[in-house]
Parts: C-alpha cells; sequence; structure tokens
C-alpha cells in the first residue's frame, strides 16, 4: 500500500470535531499513541528480559497502526500527503549520510 492510499482510507474513518480544520486532535492524539509503544516497549524491557515475543509484537503492531492513523490524518490537517513526507525525509536522510553528519544533533544538519 502506498503512503497516500493509506492516508486516504484513514481519512474516512476520521471522525473528531472539526475533521478537516482541527490539526490539534490528531496531533494530541499521536502523543497519546506513541505514548503507549513506548509503555509496551517498557514492559517487554521489565517484564520479559527485552523478549518480543508473538503476543507483544501482535500488540506492538496495533499500537503502530494507531501512530500512523493520527500521522496520516495530521498531515491531511497540515495540508501534507504521506508520499510527500516520506520522499523529503529519505532525500534529507540520504544528504546527511552523504554530509556524515547522520551522528549529530539539530534539524538544519
Amino acid at each position: 500500500m502506498e503512503f497516500n492510499e493509506y492516508q486516504k482510507l484513514a481519512r474516512e474513518t476520521a471522525i473528531y470535531a472539526g475533521a478537516g480544520n482541527n490539526f490539534v486532535y490528531p496531533a494530541l492524539g499521536l502523543c497519546g499513541e506513541t505514548g503507549e509503544v513506548a509503555e509496551k516497549i517498557k514492559k517487554i524491557v521489565r517484564d520479559n528480559d527485552n523478549l518480543v515475543d508473538d503476543k507483544r509484537r501482535a500488540d506492538l503492531e496495533k499500537e503502530l497502526g494507531d501512530v500512523l492513523w493520527y500521522i496520516a490524518n495530521l498531515a491531511v490537517e497540515l495540508g501534507l500527503d504521506m508520499d510527500g513526507i516520506a520522499q523529503k525525509n529519505i532525500a534529507k536522510l540520504k544528504s546527511r549520510k552523504e554530509r556524515g553528519v547522520l551522528h549529530g544533533s539539530g534539524d538544519n544538519r
């Protein structure tokens, strides 16, 4: 599935107040879902000796899907398409790799 296709399909289930003019809802949802991913990882470290078994992998897959949904809808709210976001991100990372600045800090390396 292409990113833009996913974004279009995800948008069909975007039922929240002000959808189409509300970037706050998906931004906050994204924060919540990424927190849930981190929480599951923490429990893998704490309770399962860093081992990701099939159940935990499936649980993480669901949470990562929720993260993706919020990314897709936040992008729509901001007038961005996910294919473009992905392409620009890869171009940025390739440039950083070529210039030897993948390891570093700051947005504008």
